[in-house]
């Protein structure tokens, strides 16, 4: 069953936000025992977009135009992300690619290429390691899929490193052991998801203004409910499965491109390598983490002439 979001947020219900995108639909489906939203526009080639933390499909929304000038864009609502279902399991990186899996079969796609921001390009990791016959290239926006360096994360900054804006070499990500919490982000968070919203793009973005105010309010309109904090930070607390799951694939054999941010261009340059075969990594250095917002030209730019040789 559809859900209705109308009601209860109003200009910020994926009703209200389809139509700042023409040529998208809103479209739900119940795959791999749970239900997706998506929305759907353009055509040629299929494009498999997912969002990352705190955000949802409308993140797609300053590029997703331009891609679908050239593909079939299939933006995601992940497993606990907007108006996508949020069950009590199932939030590990492998069980989450299988949702976007079934949701090709359901949609009779046979292979696709996948572009994956943040939480997304670990899931969009995970979806190449274990459907590879699906896979045709992989683009990884500033994630990659979880690993055994992320346990060499420090509990506290480095000297000097954690200021006003995020340290490229020497990031503090203090929200990954945040959000291994059980229940207390949503007791804090609840009704006041702004704050922390404000505060993370301030940090890790170099120039916050690209992150409208509309934009804020789209996003906190979704996370100030208990239920979407609850499932956004069951994302985080799969890490440790998402690390052993990692110990078990083979490297990726298909083209896949990093896009790095000034905040994670360094680490993409690192770990791709391992993950995989052929593997190009570009840097968007005068952006930081949402470069969709800050630098979409030049996120076109890098995901275009990538993909352009499969049409």
């Amino acid at each position: 069953m559809q859900p209705d979001t109308s009601n209860t947020l109003g200009p910020y219900s994926d009703e209200a936000l389809i139509q700042h995108l023409p040529g998208f639909t809103n479209h739900y489906a119940t795959v791999n025992g749970v239900q997706l939203h998506y929305v759907d526009g353009g055509s040629g080639p299929a494009l498999i977009c997912l969002p990352g933390w705190p955000q949802t499909w409308y993140s797609y929304h300053p590029i997703a135009a331009e891609l679908a000038q050239h593909y079939r864009v299939i933006i995601v609502d992940i497993r606990g992300m907007g108006s996508s279902e949020k069950p009590a399991v199932g939030y590990d990186k492998k069980t989450m690619a299988q949702d976007i899996y079934a949701l090709l079969r359901h949609l009779n796609i046979e292979k696709a290429s996948l572009l994956g921001h943040d939480i997304g390009g670990m899931v969009a990791s995970s979806f190449g390691f274990n459907y590879p016959q699906a896979t045709e290239k992989l683009i990884l926006a500033d994630g990659a899929h979880p690993s055994e360096g992320m346990r060499q994360m420090p509990l506290l900054p480095s000297p000097g490193a954690f200021t006003e804006k995020m340290d490229g070499q020497q990031p503090y990500v203090w929200w990954m052991a945040f959000n291994q919490v059980k229940e207390l982000p949503e007791q804090l968070l609840a009704g006041r998801f702004q704050y922390l919203l404000d505060y993370l793009f301030r940090y890790v973005m170099l120039d916050e203004s690209r992150m409208s105010p509309f934009d804020r309010e789209v996003y906190a309109a979704v996370y100030n409910q208990p239920e979407n904090i609850r499932a956004a930070t069951a994302w985080y607390q799969a890490l440790n499965q998402d690390i052993a799951d990692a110990g078990t694939y083979e490297r990726l054999t298909m083209p896949v491109l990093g896009i790095g941010s000034r905040v994670s261009f360094n680490y993409l340059q690192m770990s791709l390598p391992y993950m995989a075969e052929n593997v190009e990594v570009v840097g968007i250095l005068d952006s930081g983490h949402y470069m969709f917002e800050e630098k979409p030209a030049e996120v076109l730019d890098a995901v275009l002439r990538f993909l352009q040789p499969i049409e």
